[in-house]
């Protein structure tokens, strides 16, 4: 789950946010601040992993608040929030780590759109250790090259089987298990979750623990955002 903060003195417009957040999955609201100070006390309390942030608060500019929370909370992500056209403040927020920007009014696609790309950022960086150019591309959107474009797959991953394990996957509600993606697929469980867990890995599906009536809790894989309809 990521725990978000929203700091917005317009109610209405917060309402907005939660409403948007809400269509998502793995998303906790623990609070809506209407000020700096308050946004300050909040973070002081309480573990926040993204913050929701209005530029034009009462008592204090959200740009201003930027150092303050990359001096004593570095590990808060930031998604800035204005109705304002002014380039500084955009300029601001980028050299003090923001890692997105919305203009009023944001769409719910727009919305959905941006903390779509930020949940698979952190869920690529969290399933890995170690970093390659690949991840790191990915990371920052950045297209490869003709040359890099042609690179293999890992060993035990055929291009064919992942696309048809990808469409799978963002077809389906409520989840799969290795073993019935084998069963979809016509293939071992082995071979299922290996393609699985490779999905992961570049950030295109995400797993959690599933628990029945009886035995141990089983893996289910699920796509990043809501299943396409049939």
């Amino acid at each position: 789950m990521i725990n978000i903060l929203i700091a917005e003195d317009d109610f209405r417009v917060a309402s907005v946010h939660e409403k948007f957040l809400l269509t998502l999955s793995g998303i906790n609201i623990i609070g809506k601040t209407m000020n700096a100070k308050e946004t300050r006390e909040f973070l002081e309390e309480h573990s926040v992993d993204l913050l929701i942030l209005d530029v034009y608060l009462p008592d204090e500019l959200g740009t201003d608040l930027l150092p303050y929370i990359r001096a004593k909370h570095p590990e808060v992500d930031i998604i800035m929030i204005t109705a304002s056209t002014d380039k500084d403040f955009l300029v601001d927020a980028i050299r003090h780590g923001i890692v997105n920007y919305l203009i009023k009014p944001v769409s719910l696609e727009k919305f959905t759109e941006v903390m779509v790309n930020y949940k698979k950022k952190r869920l690529l960086l969290d399933s890995h250790d170690q970093l390659d150019q690949s991840i790191i591309d990915n990371f920052f959107g950045n297209p490869p090259n003709q040359k890099e474009s042609h690179i293999a797959l890992p060993k035990g991953i055929d291009q064919l089987t992942l696309e048809k394990v990808d469409s799978i996957i963002n077809h389906i509600e409520g989840g799969i298990s290795a073993e019935d993606m084998g069963k979809e697929m016509g293939v071992s469980r082995t071979t299922a979750r290996r393609y699985l867990e490779y999905l992961i890995s570049i950030g295109k599906c995400k797993a959690e623990l599933a628990y029945g009536i009886v035995g141990r809790p089983e893996r289910h894989y699920y796509p990043l955002q809501a299943p396409l309809k049939k």
